[in-house]
């Protein structure tokens, strides 16, 4: 139960409010990052070749720097 102590609050302001505290109570709620049963990242996010992927390979000084770093 969420009581309104002091002031006047607008439909918008009393509905925004309780959006946060719904929005906390669902993280609340929701299974810690590595705990059995919760959802895995994927494991290609932090992949080296995602990067590499669809550059032209140029040979030159420094082409090993330029392999993986756009730029």
């Amino acid at each position: 139960m969420i009581k309104v102590v002091r002031g006047n609050p607008t439909r918008e302001e009393l509905a925004a409010a309780l959006a946060v505290v719904q929005a906390r109570a669902a993280a609340l709620a929701a299974p810690p990052p590595g705990a059995p049963g919760a959802a895995e990242p994927p494991a290609e996010w932090s992949a080296p070749t995602r990067i590499a992927r669809g550059r032209v390979l140029r040979p030159g000084p420094r082409a090993w720097a330029r392999t993986y770093w756009p730029g």
